[in-house]
Formats: structure tokens, C-alpha cells, sequence
């Protein structure tokens, strides 16, 4: 496994971030205390006691677990991740194919949706979501980075949840930090969302943090 500092502080100025699969980020914000999950799929099959495919058809193959959309569903993929978590820090890889540029880690809570980082082709967005049952709660757009994410790469992201507070960096050099009040909350589960033909989602590892 590689290591990586925030923004490739340990290369040359001249050098470029380079992608790649299962690098270790170092936390910014939270205090990792104790890993509540360790999962490289070599084993095949998801563990459904852990993971629910809640659409979407989603497939271990060549060790990793691949997502796609299914039209029947009209809705996008989602895979669900059943860890209950409050403050945490979360490292997946993942690689975009096909249809597929973009993709969303989506945190929930009691009432439904609170909010997610969204990968796309130019960059990092961090939005908290509407609620459904206050429609004076709007969807907002609390931080974001430019950067490139290319179809057929590994990259690596990791999202430290403490508090109202949230950072989420990429091995490619991308950080955002954010806070919202709305964040500090319980949520169920973790959730990768997508939408197109081919998503790879590999070496996940989450921790409770302080």
C-alpha cells in the first residue's frame, strides 16, 4: 500500500499527482480510533450482513464489486453500505468505465437524505441534500475542487466525518472541507450512487473517529 500527505506534499513541485488503487491518505480532520470494516472482496460474493445492492445490479468480479444501472429500476444504482456511523473515516478505491463518469458517496440520516461528495469529469462537490419533509430545507452546495477524474483509472478517496465538519480528499491531489450543523447527525448506513454502465469499487476501509 502507498501513502500519500494532502496534495502530494511529498513530491516535487514539478511532479504530478499520479492515481492509484488502495493509497493510504492521511487524515486532516478526524482522529481514526478503531476500524469497523476492512473489505478487499477477494473472497467474492458481498457479505449481505454488510452490503445491500438496494438497485442496480452490483457483482464481485476479478476482486473488486462492479455496478451498473438497470433501466427497469428508473433510478440509479445504489449500493449500500450497513454501518451505523456518526463520526468516521472513509477510504474506498474506485474506477469509472463505459457510460460511467461520475458517481456519488451519499450519507443519510433519520429523515432521509443529508448529503454526499459528488465525483464527476472536472472535479469534488460537496452538496447537502433536500429534505423531503421540510421544504424549507434546500439542497446546498457547501464545498467543492477542480480537478480530473478519467474513465479506465484507479483513484482513491477517503471522506473524514467529524461533528458538523467533513474533508474528503482524492489521491489526485483534489481536498474539499465543508461544514453544515446538518452534519452532525447519526446515519445508518454509507451509499455509493451511480448512473451509466460500468463502476469498480475496491478496498474499503472505515473507521469510528474522533
Amino acid at each position: 500500500m502507498k501513502t500519500i500527505l494532502p496534495f502530494c506534499l511529498l513530491l516535487l513541485a514539478s511532479s504530478v499527482c499520479l492515481a492509484d488503487k488502495n493509497v493510504d491518505i492521511s487524515p486532516v480532520l478526524a482522529k481514526p480510533i478503531a476500524v469497523v470494516l476492512d473489505e478487499s472482496f477477494d473472497a467474492g460474493d458481498l457479505d449481505k450482513k454488510v452490503w445491500a445492492a438496494v438497485k442496480g445490479d452490483w457483482q464481485s468480479a476479478d476482486g473488486a464489486i462492479v455496478g451498473k444501472e438497470l433501466k427497469a429500476d428508473m433510478h440509479a444504482a445504489v449500493l449500500s453500505c450497513q454501518k451505523k456511523n456518526r463520526n468516521s473515516v472513509v477510504r474506498f478505491s474506485f474506477k469509472l468505465d463505459d457510460s460511467t463518469d461520475g458517481f456519488h458517496f451519499s450519507l443519510n440520516y433519520a429523515r432521509g437524505h443529508l448529503f454526499r461528495a459528488l465525483v464527476s469529469p472536472t472535479g469534488l462537490v460537496v452538496r447537502t441534500d433536500a429534505d423531503k419533509k421540510d421544504k424549507s430545507i434546500k439542497s446546498e452546495t457547501i464545498g467543492s475542487a477542480k480537478g480530473t477524474f478519467e474513465q479506465g483509472k484507479w483513484y482513491t478517496m477517503q471522506v473524514e466525518m467529524v461533528g458538523n465538519k467533513v474533508v474528503v480528499m482524492t489521491d489526485n491531489g483534489l481536498k474539499v472541507t465543508a461544514e453544515n450543523a446538518r452534519l452532525d447527525a447519526d446515519k445508518p448506513n454509507y451509499r455509493f450512487v451511480m448512473r451509466g454502465e460500468s463502476i469498480k469499487i475496491d478496498d474499503v476501509k472505515i473507521w469510528n473517529a474522533e
